[in-house]
C-alpha cells in the first residue's frame, strides 16, 4: 500500500471532468488531510446573496451595526461546500489566534470557527486578511485519493492571494496558471497509460 502524501495547506483545483457540480471550477483549500480523510473550504464561491452584514444582524454579534466598516460589512460570505452547509467557519491570517478556537494550519493561515472571530473583525481587532464560509467539504477515508486518481483534481500550493484575494472570479485560472496549465489543452478524460 502506497502511503499517504498529505495535502495539508495545499489547494485543490477541480478538474474540467468533475461529475460534481457543486465543485465545478472550485479550488478547495484543505485544512486537514490524513488517513482519516479530508476536510476544506472552497474559496473560489460565493454563498448566494449572503454578506458579512446578514451575519451581524443574524448573530446579533455588536450592538450597533452601524459601527463595522461598510467594507467589511459589504465583505461577500463564500460557499465553502456542501456539508453542514449553516456552520460557519473564518479562515484567515495567524496575526489572529485563539488558543481555545483557532486550529493553525500553516505558519501563515490559520481556521477559527467560533463567534469571536466575526466579533474581532466586525470591531477592527481581527486577523488582517480573512474569508467567512458556510458549509465545508470533506471526503471519507481513502475518498479525495480516489477522486484525484481518477483524475477529478490537481493541487497546487496556496498563497495568499488564492486564499484571500478579492477578485473571487478570478482565482480559478490564477492556481491553473501557477501550475502552468493552460484551461483549454485540459482534459476531463482519466488516461493512466
Amino acid at each position: 500500500m502506497r502511503k499517504l502524501t498529505s495535502l495539508d495547506g495545499k489547494i485543490l483545483i477541480a478538474m474540467p471532468g468533475m461529475s460534481d457540480s457543486r465543485f465545478e471550477h472550485a479550488l478547495v483549500f484543505l485544512c486537514a488531510h490524513s488517513e482519516q480523510g479530508a476536510m476544506g473550504l472552497i474559496v473560489n464561491k460565493t454563498a448566494p446573496l449572503m454578506f458579512f452584514s446578514d451575519l451581524v444582524d443574524k448573530l446579533d454579534i455588536v450592538n450597533d451595526p452601524r459601527s463595522v466598516p461598510e467594507d467589511v460589512m459589504g465583505k461577500p460570505v463564500l460557499y465553502g461546500g456542501p456539508v453542514e452547509p449553516f456552520r460557519g467557519f473564518v479562515l484567515h491570517s495567524t496575526d489572529y489566534f485563539s488558543a481555545e478556537a483557532s486550529l493553525p494550519i500553516s505558519a501563515d493561515v490559520a481556521l477559527t470557527a467560533t463567534v469571536d472571530v466575526l466579533r474581532a473583525i466586525a470591531q477592527g481587532h481581527g486577523p488582517e486578511r480573512s474569508v467567512l464560509a458556510l458549509g465545508y467539504s470533506g471526503w471519507g477515508p481513502g475518498q479525495l485519493e480516489d477522486e484525484i486518481q481518477r483524475n477529478g483534481w490537481l493541487h497546487c500550493d496556496a498563497d495568499d492571494g488564492l486564499l484571500f484575494d478579492a477578485d473571487i472570479d478570478g482565482k480559478y485560472m490564477r492556481a491553473l496558471s501557477k501550475l502552468g496549465v493552460d484551461p483549454g489543452m485540459l482534459s476531463g478524460d482519466v488516461g493512466h497509460g
